[in-house]
């Protein structure tokens, strides 16, 4: 009982708060805040009240006296989709570490996702900020870890699922979800049978964080716990760079893909046992 009454949600706080949460205290620094008034300009054409940071807090700081910077997706806005301006922030950040670690500072990144991937009022321009977004987290993560956190309750979808692909680390949580594509997309795509969007336990058990940390598609699994998760990305930034980063093992996923047959309902042991290979 005592143990629960220490914890405090990391799930529960909004984008702006985790971000304060994981710095070192006093380190918090902004950049480009919402009293600079940086926003979407297509929102509001379309009947959208836009928000002043875009959805999209970037602040620098340290983690443990490492210097780090943080993008953090603010679920609640708009579904945490990624447009024009808020994708320009998260490529711009990454750019900028890339280019700390150039001149001689080894910035570190860690991005905070709750998002379901490309904003559909802003369309070709997200999608060309979140490209932009995949080319620099390639870019930083030859010089510095670039550590995703999906914690919920929105998961990461889309374009933005890409990108959680492509850290160097990648943090879930229970509550956390994992996809290309969201439920209802599935749902839509191939039919009620295939994919219930209502079945929540069903959902979970196959692209929560749980599974996927189990299928080895994330690299740590952890309680939604601020203490909890600070500690993880701690210690994956003091680890290092892996040696060798998911994304370039393409080989490996292709043969296991290939293994699979699609024809009858896939259950969670089965995704399982498709990544890991059968264990005894």
């Amino acid at each position: 009982m005592t143990d629960l009454l220490n914890k405090h949600s990391f799930v529960e706080l909004g984008a702006r708060q985790r971000a304060k949460a994981l710095l070192d205290a006093g380190s918090y620094r902004e950049l480009i805040d919402p009293f600079q008034r940086v926003m979407s300009p297509w929102l509001s054409r379309q009947g959208v009240v836009p928000q002043a940071d875009d959805g999209v807090v970037i602040a620098k700081g340290s983690i443990a006296g490492l210097p780090v910077v943080i993008a953090a997706i603010e679920g609640n806005f708009q579904g945490g989709s990624l447009g024009e301006v808020g994708g320009a922030k998260m490529a711009g950040a990454l750019e900028l570490a890339a280019e700390d670690n150039r001149n001689g500072v080894p910035t570190r990144a860690i991005l905070l996702l709750e998002t379901g991937g490309v904003r559909l009022q802003e369309a070709n321009l997200g999608l060309a900020a979140i490209a932009d977004i995949h080319a620099a987290i390639v870019d930083l993560r030859q010089y510095q870890p670039v550590i995703g956190v999906v914690a919920g309750s929105v998961g990461c979808f889309g374009g933005m699922s890409i990108a959680a692909g492509l850290c160097s680390y990648l943090l879930v949580t229970r509550e956390a979800r994992l996809g290309l594509n969201g439920p209802q997309v599935i749902e839509q795509e191939a039919g009620l049978e295939e994919y219930d969007s209502r079945d929540r336990p069903f959902i979970w058990s196959l692209t929560g964080g749980e599974q996927r940390f189990n299928s080895g598609l994330a690299d740590r699994y952890v309680a939604d716990d601020v203490a909890q998760i600070q500690q993880k990305i701690t210690e994956l930034l003091q680890q290092g760079l892996p040696e060798k980063q998911r994304s370039r093992q393409v080989d490996h996923y292709l043969e296991r893909l290939a293994a699979l047959n699609a024809e009858p309902q896939i259950d969670p042991a089965t995704v399982r046992d498709l990544y890991q290979g059968e264990r005894s």
